[in-house]
């Protein structure tokens, strides 16, 4: 199925995603995880990012880090990407798969591929930085190269698949990628149990185009239906926080930025009718606290997560209307999905120094 994005910045709810959500269950989820094979990545805990939190809220809180950076292809993606071909019929997955995309998606669509041994053809835009280019290609998919827009990037992905037969996998609004991506729910619900804590009383889920928060969601209420949901979002691109309480589904201004550059990307729709029903509250932060919480991150945990996967830590961290929610629900266990560790080293170099004087 190819869900087209539309070129107006203001939507309304659609009946149709509504129902396709409706067919997204935790059965679904519980089936994608005992199909796919990725890393049941480990969750970690910290004691300075708990004495932090503790802090700067005026409440005791201990924090539950889902590891996604140490995945597969270094991200949460590759979760959803292997579901979505690994249910594709064997006549479909003859012809291969395609999409667009820049940056985690493309690597995880290309190793997905490559497992089941179907061809991959992945449209980058051609200024898209040549490590990134260079990473997909070692997956072993094809990369073709269109103008950087999202025009461009549709268009040669629409032309590919007419000329291929290939199936356009789409990064989020997709239900058998996003009851992939649950899996990471399910897992992290699973793990607190057997550390010995009691049921999680929140989640954060960085938000981007909403794939990761509408699996999540679902795992997390059916599971553990007390645990609110929240997403996490940078303040330079915040759709989903204007979308939810505006009640209807907004975009990004073209040119937007934000050093969380894998939450770049507006609401789907889908994601957008999980964000209505059934998510808890959406927070922002800025770029100084974005990059302070990765800083942390990796000197603290010594692990490398992507200024995306820091956007969570930084709303635990200091989100003011954030820490006024944690004292008035006596929210104290607190999981994180750390999403992704797909970050080039010299420039987290400089975004770390960028803030040293500040």
């Amino acid at each position: 199925m190819v869900l087209r994005s539309c070129a107006s910045h203001r939507f309304s709810p659609l009946p149709f995603f509504s129902q396709l959500l409706d067919m997204i269950t935790i059965e679904d989820i519980q089936a994608a995880a005992a199909r796919i094979d990725v890393h049941r990545t480990p969750v970690f805990t910290c004691e300075t990012l708990d004495s932090l939190a503790s802090t700067n809220s005026g409440s005791p809180v201990k924090l539950f880090l889902k590891c996604e950076a140490l995945q597969k292809t270094g991200s949460f993606k590759i979760r959803g990407a292997t579901n979505a071909v690994a249910l594709l019929s064997d006549a479909d997955a003859l012809k291969g798969v395609v999409t667009h995309s820049s940056g985690n998606h493309a690597q995880a669509l290309a190793s997905a591929a490559k497992a089941r041994g179907i061809p991959a053809y992945v449209v980058m835009p051609n200024n898209s930085p040549a490590v990134k280019k260079a990473a997909v290609r070692g997956y072993g998919a094809h990369v073709v190269e269109c103008e950087p827009t999202q025009e461009g990037r549709e268009q040669t992905a629409a032309q590919l698949a007419k000329e291929t037969g290939a199936t356009f996998i789409h990064p989020f609004n997709n239900p058998n990628v996003i009851a992939g991506q649950g899996t990471i729910a399910l897992e992290l619900v699973g793990q607190v149990a057997t550390l010995g804590a009691a049921p999680l009383d929140a989640l954060i889920v960085p938000v981007g185009g909403g794939g990761m928060l509408s699996g999540s969601t679902i795992a997390t209420k059916a599971l553990s239906p007390l645990t609110r949901v929240f997403a996490a979002e940078p303040e330079n691109v915040n759709d989903a926080f204007r979308s939810f309480y505006g009640k209807e589904r907004l975009t990004n201004a073209i040119g937007a930025r934000s050093v969380a550059d894998g939450l770049l990307t507006s609401i789907g729709e889908i994601a957008f009718s999980v964000v209505l029903d059934n998510v808890d509250g959406v927070f922002t932060v800025t770029e100084e606290q974005i990059i302070r919480a990765m800083e942390l991150v990796w000197g603290r945990m010594k692990i490398c997560i992507e200024p995306s996967a820091a956007v969570g830590v930084a709303v635990a961290l200091y989100n003011d209307k954030f820490h006024r929610l944690i004292k008035e629900e006596k929210l104290q266990r607190i999981g994180i999905i750390l999403s992704g560790g797909n970050v080039d080293i010299s420039q987290a170099a400089k975004l770390f120094a960028s803030i040293q004087h500040r």
